[in-house]
């Protein structure tokens, strides 16, 4: 079999035919996912004249900018030093008072990875701590998290075959390109839920929201009505249960971070990712639609579980309704809705689906193996498997390559053929994350 090249023309010719896609997918979805990025282009968008000012599009998130009586506020800090340098120079075009202040949204490090460039004016770093730790031991997982992180956002990948982030421009960190420069708080608030502070002339009130992030907080100018609300929206479906492995997010939570967003009834939303939203209806609109939509796969997720679906049947059966599935800010670019329901699933009631066949299953191998025999031998699975690519199926082809490598982990020919399922299925996937991987994986299956 003839290995695609990785690149473009990895993907040549996968849509000429009729298909049959794995849920989920689609045959322009890669196409989606570039129009998707192209908002992506470099802007400083001046907010309120003269005063704040966001940074879009030179770094993988936004950063926000606040100028006040003798200095400046940043709120976020791009993701790396480069970036952050970058944000250092498009702010002394704007003025020449120092940053005093960084205030950190959350503390994933595509936020703070620029912070320590603006190390030598000494500010103060304000943060929150997270409402509620991490599962103990969670650093003996580190080693699998960096693994899987590293495939989830297409670090090792070149800019062909990464297209983007999804919600955001490459991380500087990819590539080797730059380096996380963090800064580490100076003032770190444990047990509050609303801080109200004067910074040089700028009320600012800090409000804990936690949901993308248990240590999010919303970041909120009265006298401008403006908000920076991290990434607890963020212009597309959100990574809820990323592939990289974690806790899945608590959505009763974040949906009531949510509705304390809409309250504030804000005239400007400065996002984490993607672009800023002006004009307090359009907010509204956005907002609840994104509130409501993530409020109805919880609920419909909860119903299915209820009614003793399996997780598969249950990420089968909720979809978004049209109303929210045409809104392109809900589109499924970093994370998904079925991603979303196995989150919830797992979450709520464990790894048992009910099927008492899978109170103990049979080794994997054994089952391979039986299986194979079944079908006729190693030779008629890898056939069918062939064939499935040759019908445009990928996702069969994937798991029929994946049947024999369980029984022989060795098996080249599987190995390719699963290759070259996956870099098909990239082709028709719209989320960065999972198309990431799909390519980072067939990478590997090819030495």
């Amino acid at each position: 079999m003839t290995l695609p090249v990785l690149g473009n023309k990895a993907f040549a010719d996968t849509s000429k035919s009729a298909v049959s896609f794995a849920p989920k997918t689609l045959a322009n979805g890669e196409q989606k996912l570039r129009d998707f990025a192209a908002q992506y282009q470099t802007r400083v968008h001046e907010i309120v004249p003269n005063k704040v000012y966001q940074a879009v599009g030179y770094g993988h998130s936004n950063a926000a900018f606040i100028i006040g009586d003798t200095s400046v506020i940043l709120v976020d800090s791009l993701d790396s030093d480069v970036r952050g340098e970058t944000l250092k120079k498009l702010i002394a075009e704007r003025t020449d008072k120092p940053v005093k202040t960084i205030i950190y949204t959350h503390g994933h490090p595509d936020h703070r990875g620029g912070a320590g460039v603006f190390a030598d004016s000494q500010p103060e770093v304000i943060a929150f701590a997270p409402v509620k730790p991490s599962l103990p031991r969670m650093s003996q997982l580190k080693d699998v998290f960096e693994q899987r992180g590293i495939k989830q956002m297409g670090y090792e990948l070149s800019d062909e075959e990464a297209l983007s982030q999804g919600y955001g421009i490459r991380e500087g960190v990819a590539l080797n390109r730059a380096k996380r420069a963090f800064l580490a708080p100076s003032t770190l608030y444990k047990n509050e839920t609303n801080i109200a502070r004067n910074i040089d002339g700028v009320k600012i009130e800090l409000i804990a929201a936690p949901g993308e992030a248990d240590d999010m907080i919303y970041v909120w100018l009265p006298d401008y009505q403006v908000v920076c609300c991290g990434d607890n929206y963020s212009g597309c479906w959100p990574n809820t249960s990323p592939l990289r492995g974690g806790q899945s997010r608590d959505l009763d939570t974040w949906i009531a971070s949510l509705d304390k967003l809409i309250a504030l009834n804000a005239n400007a939303l400065l996002l984490g990712h993607t672009r800023p939203v002006i004009g307090k209806a359009k907010i509204k609109e956005e907002l609840t639609n994104f509130r409501n939509a993530l409020d109805y796969v919880f609920t419909e997720t909860l119903n299915c579980i209820n009614q003793g679906m399996s997780m598969d049947e249950t990420a089968e059966t909720v979809r978004l309704p049209e109303k929210y599935a045409k809104l392109p800010y809900l589109g499924e670019y970093y994370g998904s809705v079925d991603w979303t329901v196995r989150g919830i699933y797992s979450l709520y009631i464990g790894w048992f689906d009910g099927n008492p066949t899978h109170i103990h299953p049979l080794p994997a191998k054994e089952k391979a193996d039986k299986t194979i025999a079944m079908m006729g031998g190693q030779q008629a699975v890898l056939a069918a498997a062939r064939d499935a690519l040759n019908k445009q199926d990928p996702q069969w082809a994937a798991e029929l390559a994946d049947i024999l490598l369980a029984s022989d982990g060795n098996n080249q020919a599987a190995k390719q053929c699963k290759a070259q399922a996956l870099l098909l299925l990239a082709r028709q996937e719209t989320s960065a994350n999972s198309r990431h991987y799909y390519v980072a994986v067939a990478k590997g299956l090819m030495g």
